[in-house]
């Protein structure tokens, strides 16, 4: 399983990223502190880190300067007015950062992206009975293939990388559709049906009122 360290000394924002990106299907470990984070890195492998800059201890770039010859992708957690740290990170070596506030969906794009860079990505995604093999796109339930339009499937990969999280139907429709959402959600919600009913989720896969959908599943 991939392995991510989380180093922010917001512990809110740890445990958002920890849930969305368990949920997804990594497992995370998390710390508000810079010397704390070297520790870490120094006695465990890990295959990224998610760094932000202003950290007791020791600063993102001071770990940055660290880790660089560790070859480990690092995305820089930024706020918005630090333009100059983010340039500033780029030039460091790190692969990618995140602006705060962030969509949580960004989020686990930006961290599939710089895996899929570094070969690292984990391309097989799972849900219940529920197998997906994304390079093949090939789906599996309970063992047995069933088959899904283009943007069924899109759909499906969406829902199980945000597993428990409620999906905004302008989330939904941009990231598949790959148009700008103008309100009609009817194509969409068809969509939305007909994957329930192939993979028999009717009572997992839920609409969330005036948000979109959100796919339940215990772990």
């Amino acid at each position: 399983m991939i392995k991510i360290l989380i180093v922010d000394d917001e512990k809110p924002i740890c445990d958002l990223i920890d849930l969305n990106l368990s949920s997804a299907g990594y497992q995370c470990s998390a710390v508000q502190d810079g010397l704390e984070a070297l520790e870490r890195i120094e006695k465990e492998p890990f295959d990224l880190i998610l760094l932000d800059i202003m950290l007791p201890g020791a600063s993102g770039f001071d770990i940055m300067e660290y880790i660089r010859p560790l070859e480990i992708p690092v995305i820089f957690i930024t706020a918005k007015h630090e333009v100059r740290d983010r340039v500033k990170g780029l030039k460091l070596g790190a692969d990618d950062y995140l602006v705060k506030p962030f969509d949580v969906v960004e989020l686990v794009a930006r961290v599939e992206a710089v895996l899929r860079r570094y070969n690292k990505a984990e391309q097989k995604l799972t849900a219940g009975d529920v197998t997906v093999d994304v390079d093949a796109r090939r789906v599996m339930k309970a063992g047995k293939p069933v088959v899904l339009t283009n943007k069924e499937f899109g759909l499906l990969v969406l829902f199980i990388k945000n597993k428990n999280v409620a999906l905004f139907r302008e989330t939904l429709y941009e990231k598949v559709w790959e148009e700008e959402y103008l309100g009609d959600s009817r194509t969409l919600d068809l969509h939305v049906q007909r994957l329930r009913r192939k993979l028999g989720w009717e009572r997992s896969l839920v609409a969330v009122y005036k948000v979109g959908y959100r796919l339940e599943v215990s772990e």
